[in-house]
């Protein structure tokens, strides 16, 4: 019986976890919520609120992304995705500083324009809703995400300021081998899914550019969906107060 994997489509850390579960061959089937609707059921299922959760063959339940991609280790240990003392501090970073600041930014980049959470359903297992729904449901969600997430505007305008080094140190680790190898090790999965969802926000397209950290994002997760278009944040709060177009996919 294959794994059950519980996500929200779109969900960067789920986007780390399928892809790990890809690399190491093992099978597995998508249970797919909309958010915030996963939260009650993450929670009796997982004791977390969080997802991705993963149901194991034979019954073992884990939860988080770091977690389940170090049981995938020990369960199929090639090719390794930990290991390297390197690769597991960067991966730890990309997953306790780097993971939440895709949430803050887009939560709070609805709340300015719910619109665009219609084109994050594209490529989801669940039907799309209808745009009169989305918009409809929208406020209700935002806020208990926002809440969730601590997405208020200083910790957002914080993350803007501090994107261009987070990208820098990205762009050091690529340099130094520690990310972009082939195959992939958990801290490409776990900085490249954000980097990826970060990507969609179009007032970031002159901040991440060409440097090698959006190259190897788009290489990992070429399917990533959605679109926040340029001028949905106030010029003031980005870095170096750049819009632009939305990054090519």
């Amino acid at each position: 019986m294959p794994a059950r994997l519980y996500l929200v489509h779109g969900s960067h850390p789920c986007a780390a976890v399928r892809r790990a579960l890809e690399l190491k061959g093992i099978p597995y089937r998508v249970v797919e919520f909309p958010p915030p609707l996963h939260v009650p059921v993450q929670r009796l299922r997982f004791g977390a609120r969080t997802v991705p959760g993963i149901v194991l063959e034979g019954g073992e339940r884990i939860s988080g992304s770091t977690a389940i991609m170090r049981r995938l280790d020990e369960l199929v240990p090639e090719p390794p995705l930990f290991g390297d003392p390197v690769v597991d501090q960067a991966e730890a970073w990309g997953e306790r500083e780097l993971q939440p600041v895709a949430r803050r930014l887009l939560w709070r980049g609805f709340a300015f324009d719910a619109a665009p959470m219609v084109t994050y359903q594209a490529g989801g297992k669940l039907p799309p809703l209808p745009r009169p729904v989305v918009l409809a449901m929208a406020p209700g969600i935002i806020r208990i995400e926002r809440r969730m997430n601590q997405a208020t505007d200083e910790a957002v305008r914080a993350d803007f300021a501090a994107l261009p080094g987070r990208l820098d140190h990205v762009d050091a680790l690529v340099a130094d081998g520690v990310l972009g190898g082939d195959p992939p090790n958990a801290a490409d999965l776990q900085i490249f899914s954000t980097l990826r969802l970060i990507m969609t926000l179009g007032d970031l397209r002159d901040t991440f550019g060409d440097r090698p950290a959006a190259q190897h994002a788009r290489r990992l997760f070429p399917d990533q969906a959605g679109l926040l278009p340029a001028g949905t944040f106030p010029a003031s709060w980005l870095p170096g107060g750049g819009t632009g177009a939305a990054v090519a996919a």
